[in-house]
């Protein structure tokens, strides 16, 4: 079908070619695959991680791609991509994008595992990897626009489940330089795998969202070039039969203009935020705003005294899955603003040791617990571009001390510096990787436009 939103996206994808990446989305998308690579190799130290290798392991008899952290360690292709994308999002470190989605973790595992997939002589260059990295990023970002509810954190279903599968689809296709028809079926079997419900977050169960979408969206690119096929139709809006649609109540599609002077990539009007703590985003406005409020309660007492406060009023935006009052495991604590802000302010950071049961268990944290009241005033919305953060503590002696934060350090309107994205990433592959293949991956990266085979990343 010609002139329908899927034959757009169905071209699109094809089209797109390295000139067509501006200085901007170039610069912005390594900072994104270098990120995603530390997040990456730290999460492969987790309990999660090591189930989800150690089932892949059962069922891997074509062991040609790499695992994150595990060096001489391979799975099939698919495999691979999924392991390493459940170590991706295994501690909720990994980017963010506006509207909601972890973007990077959706497409970055796929391509990883394909490049190493592909026989020698047809291994993709960097500038190609580059290019089927942000053809994965559009398709994401686009189909996010096609909903107001998407602009919202969400409610029903993880969002990199659905748009993050699509997004693998698309950036695998071009990688694997598949035609316009088939990129169109690799999307339509793609959203017949996609979806995964909210009420996994904060259990062991939410990274498999990510490593479910990098590789279904995988699997759906391989199974077009194999001849699969979907309907055609599947993202535009057909009154009685829903497609794309299916996952959202408000659904307005649009065709994706032609690639080159007239279309300009979303990654070039908003950047991505980093985040500078492993735990879900909103998490990162309160921990400011406790910050900030801890400082001035040092400054009035001379030192950080949880005994002179009566009452921490924290005013979050309503979002239930994120209102945990005593998170009792790790994900839970990281989707918990009352545990991120008492920690804040407890400890006067938030980091990788904050998550531990013994962090998360300690006396003098619960007791800070206690004192949190919650308010949901009515203009701290329950969006990412728009929410703020505010934590107020009130003192036995009548006062009041607040702090507030409306945009965070790493957030796409507060970009992390070149020097606090390399100091994260350092930071997290050293616990996996001596220091020289760290400052490897860091050139290698950095360069990666110029690489002539992309499976040596």
């Amino acid at each position: 079908p010609e002139d329908t939103v899927t034959s757009s996206f169905a071209s699109f994808i094809p089209a797109a070619r390295p000139e067509h990446l501006s200085s901007t989305v170039q610069h912005r998308s390594k900072r994104m695959i270098l990120d995603s690579i530390g997040v990456g190799l730290v999460g492969s130290t987790t309990r999660v991680f090591d189930i989800a290798l150690r089932y892949c392991r059962l069922y891997s008899p074509v062991a040609v791609s790499s695992v994150y952290g595990k060096p001489g360690v391979k799975l099939s292709p698919t495999l691979a991509a999924f392991t390493n994308g459940v170590a991706t999002h295994s501690m909720d470190f990994d980017d963010t994008w506006h509207p909601a989605t972890h973007p990077s973790g959706a497409v970055l595992p796929a391509l990883l595992a394909a490049s190493q997939m592909l026989p020698p002589g047809t291994k993709p260059s960097g500038m190609d990897f580059l290019l089927a990295f942000n053809v994965g990023l559009e398709v994401q970002g686009r189909l996010m626009h096609f909903s107001t509810e998407a602009h919202n954190i969400p409610k029903r279903f993880h969002p990199p489940s659905v748009v993050g599968t699509m997004g693998s689809a698309a950036a695998t296709a071009k990688l694997l330089s598949l035609s316009r028809a088939q990129c169109s079926h690799a999307l339509g079997i793609a959203a017949s795998l996609a979806g995964a419900p909210m009420a996994n977050a904060a259990t062991q169960a939410k990274p498999l969202h990510i490593g479910n979408a990098t590789r279904l969206g995988f699997e759906a690119a391989l199974l077009a070039a194999r001849g699969m096929e979907a309907n055609p139709f599947i993202l535009d809006d057909i009154p009685g039969c829903s497609g794309f649609s299916a996952f959202y109540g408000v659904y307005q599609p649009k065709p994706l203009s032609a690639p080159g002077d007239h279309h300009e990539f979303l990654l070039e009007k908003q950047d991505i935020a980093f985040k500078r703590f492993p735990a879900h985003l909103g998490m990162h406005w309160v921990v400011d705003a406790a910050l900030s409020v801890r400082n001035l309660f040092v400054n009035y007492a001379g030192s950080f005294s949880p005994a002179l406060i009566r009452t921490i009023v924290l005013k979050i935006p309503v979002s239930k899955y994120i209102n945990r009052p005593f998170p009792s495991s790790e994900h839970q604590a990281r989707h918990s603003f009352q545990f991120n802000a008492c920690a804040a302010l407890l400890d006067g950071e938030v980091g990788l040791g904050s998550f531990t049961e013994s962090s998360i268990q300690r006396q003098e944290l619960r007791e800070l617990l206690d004192k949190v009241v919650v308010e949901h005033p009515e203009d701290n919305v329950a969006n990412f571009d728009k929410m703020y953060g505010e934590v107020a503590l009130l003192l036995h002696s009548g006062d009041v001390l607040t702090g507030k934060c409306d945009t965070f350090y790493g957030h796409w309107r507060k970009p992390l510096s070149k020097e606090s994205l390399l100091k994260k990433f350092r930071s997290n592959a050293s616990h996996v990787l001596p220091e020289e293949k760290i400052e490897t991956i860091i050139a290698m990266v950095d360069n990666l436009e110029n690489l002539s085979d992309s499976s040596q990343l």
